[in-house]
């Protein structure tokens, strides 16, 4: 993989916005005549607010940036059937999103905006299409069997439809191989993506997208 990466489409990170604040000054007078100041009262002082417009937007560059591509794994080639990739080591915690390109057959996953792993995958036929879109792991099971498909065992499934297309281990990530609809990985891929990624996180699902460094992933 190059430093382009194969993408991606979806929705936009929502950011908090931080009030600015406003400089209150006095209002002015006639030249050469002073206001006018009771005996009683204080002289009045302009008291400037701070302005907070620079902390507005640092707060919404660093929201953006957890979803903006930061690091590429330096993977030199196409990935090839079989193998795969990762690498969290000194990566923050950030918020989990997993690409899929269906032109390229290959899984990215990202965590704060850094890939962590990548891996060649298996996909669906004509007749039984891996969806597109942004999907949401729905529900994850760690010891699945497909009984619909002659209990095929499909250990680590994070399911992302309501119609059973998941991402899953257990699969022949072979070339002549393919799946009903499903996202077949290595088992090591699955075994490490299913550890870390929680119900709620996006899978983004494109065909022959591409997205280079400092790109939004969403």
């Amino acid at each position: 993989m190059n430093a382009i990466l194969t993408w991606i489409g979806g929705a936009t990170v929502v950011a908090a916005l931080v009030l600015a604040g406003v400089a209150l000054g006095d209002r002015a007078t006639a030249e050469n005549e002073p206001p006018a100041i009771l005996a009683d009262q204080p002289e009045a002082v302009s008291q400037p607010v701070s302005a907070h417009g620079a902390i507005a937007a640092k707060a919404a560059a660093d929201a953006k940036r957890l979803y903006t591509v930061r690091r590429i794994l330096p993977i030199e080639g196409p990935i090839k059937y079989g193998e795969w990739y990762w690498d969290d080591e000194g990566v923050p915690d950030g918020p989990l999103l997993v690409t899929v390109d269906l032109h390229a057959r290959v899984i990215s996953i990202f965590r704060g905006g850094y890939e962590i792993g990548a891996a060649a995958v298996m996909l669906g036929t004509d007749e039984h299409p891996t969806p597109t879109g942004v999907f949401p792991i729905l529900w994850k099971q760690r010891h699945n069997v497909s009984e619909k498909y002659g209990n095929a065992p499909m250990p680590w499934s994070m399911f992302l439809t309501n119609d059973g297309v998941a991402i899953h281990g257990g699969s022949e990530v072979e070339n002549g191989y393919a799946s009903h609809g499903c996202i077949g990985v290595p088992d090591d891929i699955a075994e490490r993506l299913f550890a870390i990624a929680k119900k709620g996180d996006r899978v983004v699902i494109t065909e022959g997208k591409r997205l280079s460094h400092g790109d939004s992933l969403i």
